[in-house]
């Protein structure tokens, strides 16, 4: 692995100007660019054995014999580790992201939103990891759908809605479907599912003659569905693939492989959950992660919190590896600072 450190500060002015200029325009750059943009008042030859130099220790690759170069991963690894310049977002794209992301409430919409508008921006396909966790409940009611099944409709806090299919004994009365609401709405109101599971059920055993059995049997079976499936797995939100597609130009063969890569969302929920082991800013280039070898794809990636300051879940974005980092990395860091300050 190539170190800073192991090129002189020519090389580096070189090696940085070639590969910001591959950014920006996605083609080999060739010497003779070069010469007219580091400022260094050097000639194309001596430019030439530069990139040279840099191809013969992996920085630097060529497409064709005759095209000029671009940056191999672990060259753009070392662009971004030590020499990237990362800016901030304008005023005008905080506001657009505080707009879209609206207010505190409805984890889901907030969620959905803050994607949308973080891949407008980069024109990238965002990713949103969010964990199911146990958040206070605000209501539980029960739906009578048939003779046999009933909807059990669960509200958290923060106005997300879960609804958990259950079996109901035939014949059931709609009144007891209302007394199992009742009660469980009494008991279980402002607290997790953790921490009232067990007091239901021991205030069951002490208030017996309150509830008829079948009653008792409904609530006793709702607790043991909610015990057995206590918040879920997590979530995967994905948004903006079409703009892929759209910067994909002659390249629909990577593109391709990057949807099929995106179908495998368990490698995704994999990728984003190692995610959430770093404090801020996340970067995967290219072979780095497994998932997106084939399509040589990048992700940058920051975890959100809650109010206590717990990570809950992880935003990003996917795209090509020649990604600007400069400006991608630093809106996904606000956008997962946006989220963080208004997931309740």
């Amino acid at each position: 692995m190539t170190l800073l450190t192991d090129i002189d500060t020519r090389s580096r002015a070189i090696f940085k100007s070639l590969v910001e200029t591959y950014l920006e325009t996605g083609q080999p750059v060739g010497s003779r660019t070069l010469s007219r943009a580091t400022g260094l008042d050097l000639s194309a030859a001596t430019i030439r054995n530069v990139m040279s130099d840099l191809a013969a220790i992996g920085l630097l690759d060529s497409p064709h014999a005759s095209a000029g170069r671009m940056p191999t991963e672990e060259g753009l690894r070392l662009f971004v580790d030590g020499l990237m310049e990362v800016g901030a977002p304008t005023p005008e794209e905080r506001a657009a992201l505080e707009e879209e992301a609206g207010s505190e409430g409805h984890a889901q919409g907030l969620l959905d939103r803050a994607a949308s508008q973080l891949s407008g921006l980069t024109q990238t396909a965002s990713l949103v990891l969010t964990s199911k966790y146990d958040r206070p409940l605000r209501q539980v009611s029960f739906v009578p759908l048939d003779k046999a099944r009933a909807l059990m409709v669960l509200v958290d806090d923060a106005g997300d809605v879960e609804n958990r299919l259950i079996s109901v004994p035939e014949g059931l009365p709609a009144t007891s479907l209302i007394q199992a609401a009742n009660f469980l709405n009494a008991q279980m109101s402002g607290r997790t599912l953790t921490e009232a599971s067990a007091s239901v059920l021991r205030e069951i055993d002490e208030k017996r003659g309150q509830l008829d059995e079948l009653t008792t049997d409904l609530v006793r079976q709702g607790i043991a569905d909610l015990a057995k499936r206590p918040g879920g797995g997590p979530q995967l939100i994905v948004k903006g693939q079409s703009k892929l597609l759209a910067a994909a130009g002659d390249d629909l063969e990577r593109v391709q492989r990057l949807f099929d890569e995106l179908e495998r969302q368990q490698g995704i929920v994999d990728l984003l959950n190692a995610a959430k082991e770093g404090e801020g800013v996340r970067i995967f280039i290219g072979s780095e992660n497994p998932l997106f070898s084939l399509s040589g794809s990048s992700v940058v990636t920051a975890p959100y919190r809650d109010k206590d300051r717990n990570i809950i879940g992880v935003i990003g974005v996917v795209g090509p590896t020649r990604l600007n980092y400069a400006r991608v990395i630093p809106l996904v860091d606000y956008t997962a600072d946006v989220v963080s300050r208004l997931v309740r």
